[in-house]
């Protein structure tokens, strides 16, 4: 292609660039912040007498089960 035929940058563009650029930070540092969702409660099982504290739970069998060949 010629160069003649290319598009050169213009300030115009670069002015309407940064002003959009410019409004949308504007928004997003002006948008209410949404509460985070509330979590689940679970009950948070006594630890051991003896120590350790594994204990084989429904995750962990799905896990298990992807593991075999």
């Amino acid at each position: 292609m010629p160069e003649s035929l290319k598009p050169r940058p213009s300030r115009r563009g670069f002015m309407l660039g940064a002003a959009a650029a410019g409004a949308a930070t504007a928004a997003v540092v002006t948008l209410p912040l949404s509460e985070p969702a509330e979590a689940p409660v679970t009950e948070k099982r006594p630890a051991p007498e003896g120590g350790g504290g594994y204990h084989l739970s429904e995750h962990i069998k799905r896990y298990y089960k992807t593991t075999l060949v």
